[in-house]
């Protein structure tokens, strides 16, 4: 006897692409929480969406460019596949409300086409060190950029991994935030991936720096690298 195929389901008609940020206590939500916060929040407020085909059907939502757990963001992306064509105003109200505090829409706009990731070439970062020497972090930046390779190890899915940090490095500036040392930083997305902890583990190893276990992460923006400027533009605009 054949197995039953699935019934297919009908592409989606809009696809919209939607920039949230992840404050306060959320930097330590995971990815997969987050996206069980999407699913449920898309549910509650009643958006139509358009389902994948197989024989468990899930909502056409794609993800891009997650931070890691631990890290705030102010750029964080996914795109929604809709059944029904909406004003992408509408939608971004309606999800907003029903997202927990903490995950917040920014902004939402219909997709022109193509592959969401492939915009997303880098990311800015503020890294705040309280308690840290002035002096001390600017002396390590200052050795971190004038070292060509930065070997630095990472547990990954795959094991223990070795790779260069200072080669993602687009630039990395000393700044101050709440009256407090921090790190102004561009990173190049890279397979692997460089994180900016792994910058912190970079500056340890050429100059012995220890960042304090105070140090917090977010990411102000990502998406396309303007070479020329060394800054990070809006995927969305």
């Amino acid at each position: 006897m054949s197995r039953q195929q699935p019934e297919q389901q009908a592409p989606p008609v809009q696809r919209l692409r939607i920039r949230y940020a992840k404050r306060g206590r959320l930097r330590f939500t995971s990815h997969r929480d987050v996206s069980r916060a999407v699913e449920r929040a898309v549910v509650r407020a009643d958006i139509p969406m358009a389902y994948s085909s197989g024989f468990h059907p899930h909502p056409r939502i794609s993800y891009a460019g997650a931070s890691p757990t631990g890290a705030a963001s102010e750029a964080e992306y996914f795109e929604l596949g809709l059944s029904e064509r909406r004003d992408p105003e509408e939608i971004g109200r309606a999800l907003d409300e029903a997202l927990p505090d903490g995950l917040d829409v920014a902004t939402i706009v219909e997709s022109p086409g193509g592959a969401l990731a492939d915009l997303l070439v880098a990311s800015a970062w503020l890294v705040e060190l309280r308690g840290a020497d002035p002096v001390e972090v600017a002396a390590a930046v200052a050795a971190f950029l004038a070292t060509e390779s930065v070997a630095v190890e990472r547990m990954t899915k795959k094991g223990l991994r070795s790779f260069d940090c200072r080669a993602a490095v687009v630039s990395l500036d000393v700044t101050e935030a709440a009256g407090e040392p921090a790190l102004a930083l561009v990173l190049r997305h890279t397979v692997p991936a460089v994180r900016p902890d792994d910058v912190l583990s970079g500056l340890a190893e050429v100059a012995g720096f220890a960042a304090p276990a105070t140090a917090l992460l977010t990411r102000l923006a990502q998406g396309p690298l303007d070479e020329t400027t060394g800054t990070v533009g809006d995927p969305l605009a």
